[in-house]
């Protein structure tokens, strides 16, 4: 059949069988120290292995210290990776080697991370089969069984039956295997906490109150940086946990006490001041400068533990009076991801008590306790916050089964991500869903997490999911219990409103998004794909019950819930994990149908269906002919990028999750409801098989018909001269909304317009009133529907569901505006009978009729209303503010909301509708009000904001005058007034939440965004600082990414240092989200884009240019494909070291826990591709001394602060000593036995310019002591190779003598450091050279020919020049003639004088590198038969050389000798070579450097080594 598909196979069991063992009990205990912020603890983990061959036991533990480790008593040999130690990141990386940090910290993320902590069990251990009838084995299943009831501490009769627990057998295996437990003991301690638990209020500069809680996020990975553990699905086992802490809050942060030195008790100097007077017990205390200040009141506040479970015993400490310790048991077998507590100065409010009595006498014993636990002074707020959880559990406990455990709890605490965090029995909330009595604003959403958070107990955490995939139906049901407690507690038209506003969301953003069995897996992703899934799933679960609702009214979907949680309850669920398949096979057990094609559409599918629906009334047939045609089809297929949506394709692009199943069609059951003429509703139930469907509806109607108002009536009445008021009439009027401002006076005072007689005839000839379809709400999807537009009034005055009234309210939204329409609308808004989602909706549509064409009908109308409802009667002076009706608050923020939007053909806010928020905002009046009125002035504030911007439809003009721009230029600066004074209310007394604060910084950022006003950012960055609320400051980052500043370097650099050191976990994870945004924004260009539009707008003359093909190709890809958005985003970024640096500073920050390493990792792939090499800093090699002791025993030493430099020479074999020994020929440049250089030269002039030289492997060393501390390394330039001179042709008569004396100057290149050198070149060629000053005589006349002429004297820096005697011609290797016919010594081969030391030649150097700026001017470097000793100072530009030792290996001179006979060492060498240096030094020759002598030496440098391995990888790095 088209459209079904048959449901895939369950996956293939895995091969392996799990870690080969299963945790029946684990006990833990802590000892927490506030003041270092330390952790120790110990553990002990009762093991049931599944056979008796179990070698190695793996478990999850991070960031802990093992300082003690046994199995049943005996130590065993382990090995412990933590994953924290392997995210060290050396210093010298760089975001680019970004690939190799997350290949080491990649096994430790995700769902299900590798185990850390590997146990060899000992040989001594054993593991024996027991026989389950034998005593040891009744013995062991007695003890380790809880069957029957347990009791709460505290809990009067609270009795909860207990699953009977049992030694677990191992999966799939033999279920009468019985083996002997194993037990492991391990201590431990944690001094330094980067995941696990959070502190808050340590330090001296935080206000709040000290208190620490576990981080619970529902995923693997926290619970073992915590302890040692099995931290996933299979390691559910019960619990008995210890807590050691301090008592009160003083003794937490007290000095140590003076230790004892055993002898009598006394003191050591712990309590001795530095001049040996003994302190007295009160200067000890003041000694404490550590810990927050504190008041002797808040000293004396008692330390609360709450922990998952019951607790049990609480004793204080027998050895030390300041600390206690508080026992906790949980039977309930739970997960460790399930275990929390929080430990401080909380106060308890029992919400028990908002429990109504005839609840309390109704439950009797099943009435579980529930407490509130909050820091001080919020009971008040707790208590206004919580009251409904009461109610809730009781509503839970009747419908789905009794509350999992002993007592429920739920504490709040500051810092923490996310909004609740599920532990078992214990709910850790933040605190800024606490509210006063006196707000209005969060009562919905904050009732409705809370809810959830309760409901997650039952699904969540006593329910798990199987596997990953499965995670949809445990968010889905937890959901949907909230959603039908709420139905209860606010009413249906409240659920049902929510829910239709939730389908039209999923139906927008589920444009190919996974489905919800992919989502799962990648949930840890991005924060929005738990926002779609908790959105889709509860909806899918709501359609699904619709469906079995209808099948059969006893049953749906609390019956199958109730059915699940008392198959967890009785352990029929195996572990207690949900999975698809298993609830699918449930429900259509109990609902008796077939839900594969269900399952296969809304749970493995994505996407949603789009109905488009044609009727015809048939009159001879008496049907309404219908046809009903899916057009999902035609949805775009392409994916706009959105910067909020940016990082999440991004992430779902990189891990390759592509969209499996998106279904063609549809199936599926569909009512259509026709309300007829009699005003009777006719049901008829339709089959959706195909893409299309065509389908008959009969007609039954036979009367008359109905009148749709009472207006219409009396017309009738008096056209036919009937009164009527008279009860004879043939037809009844059906009772409608909407049937207010109905007399003459009211139409004329509210400029109201009614039906035409021409409509009036249309609707008196329709054989139907309205139809619907889909009525009872079971499909997720979009309606199009070609009906007339009064019937869709009719369907809004006339059905009471108010899912049809919003459907009506869409329609009429998307209509052109016309004054009748306004009039419906006017009339819904004021009529108290709607839904107030409804006459909202009303609102808003209004000001879309709200046009000069129009005659402002719209912003007449909601003046008027809000006049009527606000004002004094027949005045435009607001009334004081009364919020006591919470419908009537709402509808007072929903108008001026739509008088905002109203808007002129130009785009502009007209002045009325600006001066009525200037008015609003100078006479509110709150004196007589219960509530606070901080919202009220919040959007108030906000619409003001909105008046000032102009948004101008494409295609349209502004005609402006000089009179108007004054005007707006007044009204500006009363704007910016306004603004400015309520944002700093909040410096003086501080309003809820600082809404003042975060109101004015988001009107000045939308104002400065839309160039309105210019940028102060100065004024949005001093919110940002720590010690303000998290509020404020997450708004003011939002601003700062919102106007574009990510691509300002120091602001960039500003947002990643905070996200990289700020100590609360929710502030990180905001920057994170914020810093996608950023992201997304200069991916997309969206900044650039609303830059130009305003700049259009504001301009007079436009230019318009048609931009190439090219280029808006490339605009529309970077907008709609993921990647050519990261090459987009690349080449902007391309050049920001700044922000790549900002970047890497985060990563490697000590603060972040793994999960944001591995997104900030993320965030480095998708900038910088991975470069696979890496600076390599080496230590310059020592020398060492030897010496024979004798008896083949050998003593070496390291010689003190000795360092070789160079390399040492290489070894020259004695027939390379002959070879060196023999003379060179005298040779022509041109000749055939000419030096290879010259024959190179020769045969490069012939051919063109030289190939480029091979490629092969380059080292290249260079001095890493002159690099400050801390700075990024620098890599060398590539190694090119030595500029070979072009040969001059020679004169034929030219004859070189072979000993043709020559005395002058001989310039040579000076050594000196590498970076110094290149300096003075690159300075040297900016200017023209300098002479080099030198005591010679004046220069010799010219040669005669056949001599050699010496290289210029104004030599670049680098040269220097010196005077010797005359060389031959045999002393030069090489002769090059230059352009002027003059042969120039280009390898100079000076004779040995014994009396000074030789000086280097040419050939002595070999090109190294050339300098980044200038590549004709190359590095030269040592070769590696020249041994040079650098030391600061010895740059370009010296007088003379440093102490340099040249080792000449000469034709005429054998290697030396020791007194052996053997070849000398080189540390004999260097001794020598040291004393001759100083022998050979003339006062002459000394050169001063500074003021002082030359300094000295470096004896301890370090070579960078840069290895170039191309794309080879290694994990050692």
């Amino acid at each position: 059949m088209p459209g079904i598909i048959e449901t895939p196979a369950p996956p293939a069991p895995p091969t392996s069988t799990g870690p080969g063992f299963s945790v029946h009990s684990q006990r833990v205990e802590f000892d927490i120290d506030f003041s270092a912020q330390t952790l120790k603890g110990k553990t002990d983990i009762t093991l049931q292995p599944h056979s008796k061959d179990l070698k190695i036991i793996k478990l999850h533990c991070r960031q802990c210290k093992l300082t003690r480790l046994n199995v049943e008593g005996k130590p065993p040999s382990s090995d412990y990776q933590d994953p924290y130690r392997k995210a060290t990141v050396p210093r010298d990386f760089t975001a680019l080697q970004h690939h190799w940090v997350q290949e080491k910290i990649e096994p430790a993320l995700g769902d299900r991370p590798e185990e850390e902590l590997s146990i060899t069990l000992p040989r001594s251990v054993r593991i024996d089969e027991l026989d389950p009838l034998s005593t040891a084995a009744q013995r062991i299943l007695l003890a380790r069984s809880s069957v029957g009831t347990k009791k709460s501490s505290g809990d009067a009769g609270a009795e909860v039956p207990e699953t009977p627990s049992m030694l677990k057998p191992p999966v799939g295996g033999d279920s009468e295997a019985r083996f002997t437990p194993l037990r492991i003991h391990a201590e431990f301690e944690i001094t330094s906490f980067r995941d696990g638990l959070h502190f808050v209020g340590m330090k001296k500069d935080d206000t709040r109150y000290p208190h620490v809680y576990t981080r619970n996020n529902g995923y693997s990975g926290v619970a073992s940086c915590i302890f040692p553990c099995l931290d996933d699905n299979l390691g559910r086992c019960s619990w008995e946990i210890v807590v050691r802490c301090p008592r009160t809050l003083g003794d937490a942060f007290k000095p140590l006490k003076p230790l004892m030195n055993g002898i009598n008790g006394h003191t050591k100097t712990n309590g001795i001041l530095a001049n040996g007077i003994h302190a007295e017990a009160d200067d000890v205390d003041n000694q404490a400068s550590f810990g927050p200040s504190l008041t002797e009141s808040e000293k004396a506040m008692e330390l609360s533990v709450i922990c998952s479970g019951d607790l049990t015993d609480e004793i204080l400490d027998p050895l030390d009076e300041t600390r206690k310790t508080v026992h906790f048991r949980c039977k309930k077998d739970v997960a460790p991801r399930h275990i929390g507590f929080a430990i401080g100065p909380f106060e308890h409010v029992n919400l028990s008590e908002f429990r109504e009595e005839d609840d309390d006498e109704k439950l009797g014993q099943n009435a579980f306790r529930v407490h509130g636990f909050c820091l001080p002074g919020r009971s008040a707020d707790l208590g206004n916050t919580c009251f409904p959880l009461a109610k809730a559990i009781d509503f839970f406990t009747t419908q789905y089964g009794a509350f999992p455990f002993g007592s429920y709890k739920v504490c709040f605490v500051d810092d923490l991500a996310s909004d609740v965090a599920d532990t078992a029995g214990l709910s850790l909330c933040s605190n800024r869903l606490l509210f006063p009595e006196d707000i209005l604003e969060p009562i919905n959403q904050v009732t409705r997490t809370l809810i959830h958070g309760l409901a997650s107990q039952w699904i969540g955490v006593n329910v798990i999911s199987k596997e990953p995939e499965d995670m949809w139906a445990i968010v889905g049901i937890s959901y949907f219990m909230a959603n039908v407690f709420l139905k209860k507690l606010m009413g249906n038209n409240e659920y049902r409103f929510h829910q239709k506003l939730a389908a039209d969301k999923v139906y927008e953003l589920d444009i190919l998004r996974p489905s919800l069995h992919q989502i799962g897996p990648i949930l840890d992703l991005d924060p929005s794909e738990m926002e779609f899934m908790a959105l889709k799933a509860p909806l899918v679960l709501f359609i699904l019950d619709r469906r079995l609702t209808k099948a059969s009214t006893t049953v749906g979907m609390n019956r199958i819930i109730n059915k699940l949680c008392l198959q967890a309850m009785t352990g029929d669920l195996e572990n207690g994990a949900l999975d698809t398949v298993y609830l699918m096979r449930q429900c259509e057990r109990i609902g008796r149908m077939k839900l594969e094609t269900f399952f296969q559409q809304w749970v493995y599918g994505s996407g949603c269906p789009h109905f488009s629906i044609t009727q015809k009334f048939n009159k001879k047939k008496q049907v309404v002919e219908m046809l009903i045609v899916q057009a999902q089809i035609n949805r775009p297929h392409v994916r706009s990028i959105q910067p909020h949506s940016f990082m999440r394709q991004v992430e779902e692009g990189d891990k390759q999750v592509e969209v499996e199943h998106i279904a063609p069609i549809f199936t599926g059951p569909m009512t259509i409801r026709i309300h007829e003429a009699d005003g009777t509703p006719y049901e008829h139930i339709v089959e959706i098989k195909d893409a299309s469907t065509k389908f008959d509806i009969p007609y039954n109607t036979k009367y008359k018909r109905l009148k749709r108002s009472k207006r219409q009536k009396e017309r009738a009445a008096a056209a036919s001269g009937i009164n009527p008021n008279d009860d004879t009439q043939d037809d009844v009027l059906l009772y409608c909304l909407g049937d207010v401002l109905q007399s003459d006076e009211e139409i004329a005072d509210w400029r109201l317009t009614d039906w035409s007689k021409s409509d009036e005839d249309k609707m008196s000839g329709e054989f139907f009133e309205w139809m619907r379809i889909d009525s009872d709400f079971e499909w997720i999807c979009k309606l199009q529907l070609n009906m007339p537009h009064y019937m869709f009034v009719s369907q809004l005055q006339q059905d009471r569901d108010v899912v049809a009234q919003m459907e009506s309210i869409q329609y009429l939204a998307s209509q052109n505006g016309h004054p009748i329409l306004s009039s419906i609308l006017t009339r819904t808004l004021m009529d108290r009978r709607y839904f107030y989602g409804v006459r909202v909706a009303a609102a808003q549509v209004l000001a879309k009729n709200a046009r000069d064409e129009l005659n402002w009908i719209g912003l007449f109308h909601l003046e008027k209303a809000f006049q009527e409802f606000y004002c004094l009667p027949g005045s435009p002076m607001t009334q004081s503010n009364d919020f006591s009706d919470r419908t009537s608050y709402i509808i007072q923020c929903a108008i001026p909301k739509a008088i905002a939007n109203v808007r002129d053909n130009s785009g502009r806010s007209p002045m009325r509708a600006k001066r009525f928020f200037i008015d609003k905002l100078k006479f509110n009046d709150n004196s007589n009000n219960m509530f606070s009125d901080v919202h009220y002035v919040s959007t108030l504030l906000s619409c003001l904001t909105e008046t000032l911007i102009q948004r101008r439809d494409p295609g349209s003009f502004d005609f402006s005058f000089e009179e108007d721009e004054d005007a707006e230029e007044a009204f500006k600066r009363d704007a910016l007034n306004q603004i400015e004074r309520y944002g700093r209310i909040d410096e003086e007394i501080s309003s809820f939440q600082n809404v003042y604060s975060v109101t004015a910084i988001d009107c000045l950022q939308r104002l400065m965004q839309h160039d309105i006003i210019p940028r102060k950012v100065a004024e949005i960055l001093q919110y940002t600082r720590f010690g303000n609320a998290d509020g404020l400051r997450l708004k003011a980052f939002s601003a700062l990414i919102e106007l574009g500043l990510l691509r300002t370097p120091n602001v960039a650099q500003y947002i990643f240092y905070s996200l990289a050191t700020d100590m609360s976990p929710r502030i990180r994870s905001e920057l994170f989200r914020l810093i996608g945004i950023g992201l997304g924004m200069i991916a997309t260009e969206e900044r650039k884009s609303e830059n130009s539009d305003q700049q259009q707008m504001d301009g007079g003359l436009i230019i318009e240019q048609e931009a190439s093909t090219e280029v808006r190709a490339a605009e529309i890809a970077r907008r709609q494909n993921v990647p050519d958005a990261i090459i987009a985003l690349r080449k902007e970024i391309e050049n920001e070291e700044v922000l790549q640096k900002a970047l890497w500073h985060a990563v490697t920050s000590p603060q972040i826990t793994l999960t944001e390493m591995g997104r900030l990792l993320d965030l480095c792939r998708m900038l910088y591709e991975p470069v696979s090499s890496r600076v390599v800093v080496l230590k310059y090699p020592r020398y060492w001394k030897a010496q024979h002791l004798g008896e083949a025993k050998m003593r070496f030493w390291n010689k003190k602060g000795t360092v070789r430099t160079t390399p040492l020479p290489p070894r020259i074999s004695p027939s390379q000593e002959r070879k060196q020994d023999m003379p060179a020929p005298a040779t022509r440049a041109g000749s055939p036995h000419a030096p290879r250089s010259q024959q190179a030269s020769r045969r490069s002039s012939a051919m063109g310019p030289p190939a480029p030289p091979p490629r092969t492997t380059s080292i290249s060393l260079t001095n890493h002591a002159a690099r400050k501390s801390g700075s990024p390394p620098v890599p060398p330039p590539a190694a090119v190779p030595m500029p070979v001179p072009v040969p001059v042709p020679t004169p034929p008569s030219v004859q070189t003598p072979p000993s043709a004396p020559y005395s002058g100057k001989v310039t040579i290149l000076k050594i000196g450091k590498r970076a110094a050198s290149l300096a003075a070149q690159r300075e040297a060629s900016s200017r023209s050279p300098a002479p080099v000053q030198t005591h010679t005589p004046p220069p010799p006349p010219p040669p005669p020919a056949g001599s050699f002429a010496p290289l210029p004297s104004n030599s670049p820096a680098g040269f220097r020049t010196f005077s010797m005697p005359a060389p031959a011609a045999s002393d030069f290797r090489s002769i090059t003639p230059d352009t002027n016919g003059n042969n120039v010594a280009a390898d100079f081969r000076p004779m040995a004088d014994p009396d000074e030391p030789p000086q280097p030649s040419f050939s002595d150097f070999r090109p190294v590198s050339t300098d980044a700026d200038d590549s004709s001017e190359p590095m030269i470097g040592v070769t590696s038969t020249t041994t040079v000793a650098q030391g600061p100072g010895y740059g370009a530009g010296d007088a003379e050389f440093p102490a340099v030792k040249q080792e000449r290996r000469t034709p005429s001179k054998a290697p030396e000798r020791n007194g052996n006979g053997k070849r000398r060492r080189a540390d004999e060498e260097g001794e020598e070579h040291g004393k001759s240096v100083k022998k050979s030094r003339t006062p002459e020759s000394k050169v001063k450097a500074g003021e002082g002598e030359r300094p000295p030496l470096k004896k301890k440098t370090t070579f960078k080594l840069k290895l170039k391995t191309g794309a080879a990888k290694s994990s050692g790095a």
